[in-house]
């Protein structure tokens, strides 16, 4: 299957805008989840923002809508976002990976699969351009596969999160951010059930260390 994912490079425009990286997109070969996805999903926000909130993948509803965290996560995360006193226009939200992978349904809703890592990888050129083109200030790792994105496989968000981490040296930009943070996914919210009030107050904690320093 590796020797189906070419990598996205070669649908990456030369001279990048946000809107010709959505454009562009939705030609990507790059691996094969475009053949289950409705749309490739790049991200959305303003090409000033000073934080970068980076993702797993489109879920079912960002599939649909090709818009990232417009499901039930997504509100989480706007809710969050507000309780810790970030405004949205200071806030890039993108995903890893840039279609959705699924497996089976539930009725009629589509299962959230997670991505092998050479779906991400594939994906990287990417996120690159994104974070050439906004120059965020800070990138916030929501969950275990962001996290991996950048620091490799044995990234743990327990262990990290909260905290001001260094941006990795592997991932070279012209203009990298500062800093980065990890918390978890706000899908592991929606996850908690009976302590749902605690996970989502460590989230809110977790962004307002990351608005201390923007």
């Amino acid at each position: 299957m590796a020797s189906r994912r070419p990598g996205a490079q070669e649908w990456v425009p030369a001279h990048p805008t946000l809107p010709a990286l959505r454009a562009a997109v939705q030609e990507c070969r790059g691996c094969e989840l475009y053949r289950d996805a409705t749309q490739g999903v790049m991200g959305d926000g303003a090409r000033t923002a000073r934080l970068l909130l980076l993702g797993e993948q489109p879920g079912d509803q960002e599939d649909q809508q090709g818009e990232p965290f417009v499901g039930p996560a997504g509100q989480v995360l706007d809710d969050a976002l507000g309780d810790a006193g970030i405004a949205a226009a200071d806030v890039f939200r993108t995903n890893v990976v840039k279609h959705f992978r699924w497996s089976g349904t539930r009725g009629k809703r589509r299962i959230h699969q997670s991505p092998h890592r050479g779906h991400v990888d594939a994906c990287r050129p990417w996120l690159q351009a994104e974070l050439a083109l906004v120059r965020p200030r800070g990138v916030v790792v929501l969950g275990g596969t962001a996290g991996q994105a950048l620091y490799g496989p044995r990234f743990r968000v327990g262990e990290a999160r909260g905290r001001r981490l260094a941006w990795p040296d592997d991932l070279q930009l012209d203009h990298p951010p500062d800093w980065t943070l990890a918390t978890t996914h706000p899908s592991a919210v929606l996850r908690a059930r009976g302590e749902r009030q605690a996970a989502y107050d460590a989230l809110v904690a977790d962004l307002r260390v990351a608005a201390g320093l923007l």
